[in-house]
Order: structure tokens, then C-alpha cells, then sequence
């Protein structure tokens, strides 16, 4: 009895159940946490699921597991998809609309920036043509959707369509996201000329308190009418402005833009890395999903940016194209970013306002793209 006891405890023990696989994956939520704290990549989410990943793939604990704190995360925030929606709701009540009612042609270049996610579900579907990889078109929808560069809707299409993928894409979406000022000004360059980069925009007319508060039931009714799939993303997004616009409930959208957001964006985090447990991450598939993820934000910010070098065309030079790269969403880096560039360019043009319309249309952009591959492909 004496021997059985010591060896039943340290068959309990981490140690003793810790696997090649685990303590991958420990490693790579000690990374996320690296580049979220030293780097600054991402922290308010990149913390969390580095944290989540960690702990989910502690032997023994199951903390991960269906009857978990993680897993019970996973079941009620993400697999609802209700944890994604509140973040939009907070990122609704967050953001101004007014550049984008101002200048409503930047609708153009949020649609635009979108073509990468389209282009990347093909590539999904061609990679089956390789070995160790099987994708649907579910699977390869949900891929694509990392175009967008928007996390939440990323993680919302992906637990409607492809849950078993949702670790990969979440990581790969958000990793985007924070790589956002290194990955696109080398393309905004090397497609505008120094001259476009140099365009000065006209100061944008002023949004009266009518258009603020219309705008956002403006684009639920068409919504509605035209593509009721997107109505969960696009309704609590403009649920969230219109608290924001409205003036008379100032205590609802401090709480959505503060309190809501911040106790939701945690407990999404959390549920997220819960998903990058080495039995579900550690695949072929991963790096591809990685792979294409890549290429569907260079592309959607090669998209915008080519968009607005044809509106610099159209209105005759009174476009600068820098702001079509905003389309991608990823607000408000993206907006900072082409401002960033406009301003290397000449110091003396700010760009932040001009691409925040692009950059608002962006997360309209992804949702509505989101709504159409769950229109088609939900059944």
C-alpha cells in the first residue's frame, strides 16, 4: 500500500500526463501573452486567449473540457455566437459614423476591401488538392471571412460554420489585426505613387444629430429588407451607435463602450484560447489556415487601396487611394496607419478623418460579406 500510494499521486501530478502536444501549445500561449505584453500586439485580446490557451491545455484539469470553466465560456458566449454580437454592440457604440455620412462613396472602398475574403475561400477549396488537407466549403468560407480583419465577426462565422476550426481562425484573425502597421504599408507603397500619397482631401462638411441618428436605422432597414442573415451582426452594430447618438441614454452607451465590452472582450478571450488545445490546433490545417489568412488581408488591403486609386481617378486627383487600405476594418489601427503614411509622405496631411469612413464601412463590409456565406451556406 505503501508504493501503490505514491504512484497513484504521481499519476495525478502535471508531469506525469504532460504530453509533447501540451506543453506546444503552452508554449505558444506563453508567445501570444510575449507579443500582447513586450510587444504590444493586440493586448486586450491577445492576453486573454494566450492566458485561455495555457490553461485549457493543462493536463488533468479539464478546464477546457465541457464540464470546465473554459468550456462552459465556449458553450454560452461563443458557441451561441452572443459574445461575439455584444462585442459589436460595443464596438458600435464606440465608433463615429460621421466621416462615413459625410462621405458615403467610401462605401465603396469597405466593399472593396472585402474582395480578399472571396478570393481566400477559393484558396481554401484549392488547397484540398494537397496533401493533409480536406476543407468544405463551410470550412473554406469561414477561412476567408480573416479577410475582413474583424475578430468578431470572425469568431461568430466560424461557430456557425466551422467550430471545429474556431481556435485557428480566431488566433490568425486578431494576430492579423495586430500586425495590422507591419503588413500593410509595404503594399499601400508599393501600389500609390509618391504624388497620390501627397494628396490633401477636403475638409469633410459637417453631420447634423438627424443624420447621426438615422444612419444607423437607415442601414437596419435595408438590412432587413435586403439580407436578414446579417441582421445579428449589423443590428447590434447600429443598436450600439444609436446609443451613442441618441443623447438621452448617456449611462447605456458608457456602459456598452466600457463595462459591456471589456467584461465580454475577457470572457471571449478566455473562451478563444480554450480552443488552441493540442488535439484541435496542432495540424496541417493550422499552418494553412495561418497561411491563407495572410494572403486574404494583403489582398482585401490591396483591394481598397486599388479602389481608391480608381475614386483618385473618377473625382480627378481629390481621392487620396492611402485611404481605400482603412476598408479592411481592423478599426481604428487601419485609420491610424493611413494616416501614419499620408503624413511620411507630407507632414502635413492628415489622413484619419477621410479613412475612418472607409474604415467604418469596413466592419459594415465584413458583416454583410458574413451574412451572404451564412445565407448560403446555414442549413
Amino acid at each position: 500500500m505503501g508504493e501503490v500510494l505514491p504512484a497513484r499521486l504521481w499519476a495525478t501530478t502535471g508531469v506525469a500526463n504532460l504530453g509533447a502536444g501540451e506543453a506546444a501549445m503552452i508554449a505558444v500561449g506563453a508567445l501570444l501573452l510575449y507579443l500582447a505584453i513586450a510587444r504590444r500586439f493586440e493586448p486586450l485580446l491577445l492576453i486573454p486567449i494566450g492566458f485561455g490557451a495555457i490553461l485549457a491545455n493543462i493536463p488533468v484539469a479539464g478546464l477546457g473540457g465541457p464540464d470546465g470553466l473554459l468550456g462552459m465560456l465556449v458553450h454560452v458566449g461563443i458557441d451561441t455566437g452572443v459574445f461575439p454580437l455584444l462585442i459589436f454592440m460595443g464596438v458600435g457604440a464606440l465608433t463615429d459614423f460621421g466621416p462615413l455620412i459625410a462621405m458615403p462613396s467610401t462605401l465603396l472602398l469597405g466593399a472593396a476591401a472585402q474582395f480578399g475574403i472571396f478570393l481566400t475561400l477559393l484558396g481554401a477549396l484549392a488547397l484540398d488538392a494537397l496533401p493533409g488537407f480536406d476543407f468544405s466549403l463551410r470550412e473554406a468560407a469561414a477561412i476567408g471571412i480573416i479577410g475582413g480583419a474583424d475578430g468578431p465577426t470572425a469568431i461568430f462565422l466560424a461557430s456557425r460554420l466551422a467550430p471545429e476550426l474556431l481556435g485557428a481562425i480566431a488566433v490568425a484573425a486578431y494576430s492579423y489585426m495586430a500586425l495590422v502597421p507591419l503588413i500593410q504599408p509595404p503594399i499601400m507603397r508599393a501600389l500609390t505613387t509618391e504624388a497620390e500619397r501627397r494628396v490633401v482631401m477636403a475638409q469633410l462638411r459637417p453631420v447634423s444629430r438627424l443624420e447621426r441618428i438615422l444612419f444607423p436605422l437607415t442601414v437596419l432597414a435595408l438590412t432587413a429588407l435586403l439580407l436578414p442573415s446579417a441582421a445579428p451582426l449589423i443590428g447590434m452594430l447600429t443598436f450600439g451607435n444609436l446609443l451613442r447618438e441618441a443623447g438621452v441614454v448617456e449611462r447605456l452607451s458608457k456602459a456598452a463602450q466600457n463595462e459591456i465590452v471589456n467584461t465580454v472582450t475577457i470572457l471571449l478571450g478566455l473562451g478563444v484560447g480554450s480552443k488552441l488545445s493540442a488535439d484541435r490546433f496542432l495540424s496541417v490545417e493550422t499552418v494553412g489556415i495561418l497561411a491563407l489568412g495572410a494572403a486574404a488581408f494583403a489582398v482585401g488591403t490591396a483591394s481598397g487601396v486599388l479602389m481608391g486609386k480608381l475614386m483618385h481617378r473618377v473625382t480627378r486627383g481629390k481621392v487620396n487611394p492611402l485611404i481605400g487600405a482603412a476598408g479592411v476594418s481592423a478599426v481604428p489601427m487601419a485609420a491610424r496607419v493611413v494616416n501614419r503614411v499620408g503624413l511620411e509622405a507630407d507632414r502635413h496631411n492628415f489622413l484619419l478623418m477621410h479613412a475612418m469612413g472607409p474604415n467604418v464601412a469596413g466592419v459594415i463590409g465584413s458583416a454583410v460579406a458574413a451574412g451572404v456565406l451564412l445565407a448560403v451556406l446555414e442549413r
